[in-house]
């Protein structure tokens, strides 16, 4: 489908940036059947959504006209929840209304307020701003809304989580009664129906799948051990090496943390969290989009609305809250038709929580453990020689000149050698990582009425024997496929597999299959974990961790 049922002007605009065809939000918007209905659409970020809404409005705004008249009172009014996705769209809303010639402007929280007021003081055909700062504008007479025909709510979900319900309430009753309203919102939650039935006319309903918006990203499930997130994510921008990339974490102190020990290892790395200044902010977006920084670090509040450049990368530190919340920081990638890699990091005991995550969000990822350091020096050795080719298919005469000389000393293969430390110099060292096994097959349930809950070889004795040695269970434990393990706590503190269970697999970085056997005892407990983890266990859980400062898990031998 092409750009067919678009205004013509506009067309001229889409065909100068590149657009060969609609993406699939935009088509359904072009759908002839809807007229200047209002409407209703649901759309994840990254869809094409702000030119989706700018090619509606247009019917609303000029008519059968090519161009704009003289500015004054503004005829369309978008309101976003961030002052980054409300620059983004006066941006892009300003290119494709270039040909109309079109007044664009922004009002946004943490800019220059008197710069907005001179600006509205001079007419604008299409103002664009945040809640708070509109109302602003508008209670002090600065902003007029008694000419707007179109009315656009961008990520409205997102304005009624953020708290501007009353804001959003006071600019819609302040617009004209019979006003084209279009909201946009990645979910309808009953916030938003109840404000689509107050404040939309007969609205349409337009429902545009995640899968197809997203249909250009990549999955990956990485499974790790939860004390390696920082290396793991290291390794990660070595290995993926995309042009630029977007880590994701869930707070202020957790960005701060690893934005430092990126740039430690030398990384050009910024942050971004509500603690910083719009100043600071925009250094920080600055220096992505001019490509002096390649990563960004960010909270999920801080990166809402950001539109990077070659964006090909995105890292879930952690597993996220929900699929939506997944799907919204992953939508930052593969926009415009390009290519982009979501990458989740999930900690081993968590995976069935992510493969329920990724089944919620009809998304199949490509399971992995993180990319070792020999790989990536692997990867490096063919970069680098590919590095050194072009470098040598430009050369100057007065360098040709210099190597001759050298070469004649004999010192050829050195000189090449330097060269290649110097490049492999600037790359910031791998990091050594924990190997990501596949789980072995969970063991048979037990039979009714079996007494252990958790048997891969159950021992025979009871579990709530009231000493710590037991000849029975020495002999079963000798023949055990796994290796048994001494927790120094056991019924006299109250230990009980239910809470032992889940801190084993942190601690362990294994899964709840792995463990094969508890047996609680008036001073200790043993537990039997798998072979196949059996070394990777020992060496992790044999840390000392803050969260259990007091718990020691040693090897068994079976002595007493």
């Amino acid at each position: 489908m092409s750009f067919e049922n678009a205004h013509p002007t506009l067309v001229k605009a889409l065909i100068e940036k590149g657009y060969a065809e609609p993406t699939p939000v935009q088509a359904a918007i072009l759908d002839g059947k809807f007229g200047v209905q209002d409407l209703l659409v649901s759309a994840q970020t990254g869809s094409g959504k702000t030119v989706a809404f700018g090619l509606a409005l247009a019917p609303s705004l000029l008519g059968e006209e090519s161009k704009f008249g003289a500015p004054h009172a503004p005829l369309a009014l978008v309101v976003a929840p961030t002052r980054e996705l409300a620059l983004q769209v006066q941006r892009e809303l300003a290119w494709l209304y270039a040909p109309t010639g079109a007044r664009v402007i922004a009002c946004v929280g943490g800019m220059d307020v008197r710069r907005e007021a001179w600006q509205l003081e001079q007419g604008a055909h299409i103002v664009v701003g945040t809640p708070g700062r509109l109302c602003d504008h508008l209670d002090r007479g600065r902003l007029k809304l008694d000419s707007v025909v179109g009315l656009v709510l961008d990520e409205a979900d997102e304005m009624l989580d953020l708290g501007f319900k009353d804001e959003l309430e006071h600019i819609l009753q302040a617009t004209p009664p019979d006003r084209r309203t279009l909201m946009f919102s990645a979910t309808v939650p009953k916030g938003i129906e109840s404000l689509a039935r107050s404040y939309q006319r007969n609205a349409a309903r337009v429902a545009v799948a995640a899968g197809e918006a997203h249909q250009d990203i990549e999955y990956r499930a990485v499974v790790i051990h939860p004390r390696e997130t920082e290396r793991v994510i290291v390794n990660i921008l070595r290995f993926v090496d995309a042009p630029g990339a977007l880590v994701f974490c869930r707070t202020r102190d957790q960005v701060n943390r690893l934005h430092q020990e990126l740039a430690e290892r030398g990384f050009a790395a910024v942050a971004l969290s509500g603690e910083l200044g719009q100043a600071e902010r925009n250094r920080a977006l600055q220096a992505l989009r001019d490509r002096r920084a390649r990563v960004c670090v960010a909270t999920d509040v801080a990166a809402r609305g950001l539109d990077l450049p070659d964006l090909g990368l995105v890292i879930h530190s952690e597993l996220p809250h929900d699929p939506q919340t997944m799907t919204h920081r992953s939508g930052r990638t593969g926009r415009a038709g390009k290519k982009g890699l979501a990458v989740v990091l999930v900690a081993g005991a968590r995976q069935r929580a992510a493969q329920r995550m990724f089944q919620e969000a009809n998304v199949e990822p490509r399971w992995m453990g993180p990319p070792s350091a020999d790989a990536i020096r692997a990867k490096d050795e063919e970069t680098l020689r590919k590095t050194v080719v072009e470098l040598a298919a430009d050369v100057a005469e007065e360098d040709l000149a210099v190597a001759k000389e050298l070469i004649a000393a004999g010192e050829a293969e050195r000189l090449v050698a330097a060269l290649v430390r110097h490049q492999r110099g600037q790359l910031p060292a791998p990091e050594e990582v924990t190997e990501w096994r596949a789980p072995p097959p969970p063991p048979p349930r037990p039979a009714r009425g079996q007494e252990d809950a958790y048997p891969l070889h159950a021992p025979r004795a009871a579990r709530n024997d009231l000493t710590d040695a037991d000849p029975d269970f020495e002999a079963d434990a000798a023949t055990a496929d796994g290796t048994w393990f001494r927790i120094n706590v056991g019924h006299a503190h109250r230990a009980d597999p239910k809470w032992l269970l889940p801190m084993l697999c942190r601690r362990g970085g294994i899964q709840k299959q792995h463990i094969g056997g508890f047996r609680v005892l008036r001073h200790e407990t043993r537990v039997l974990v798998h072979s196949s983890v059996a070394e990777r266990f020992a060496k992790s859980a044999g840390r000392a961790d803050p969260a259990d400062p007091n718990i020691r898990i040693v090897p068994w031998f079976g002595q007493g």
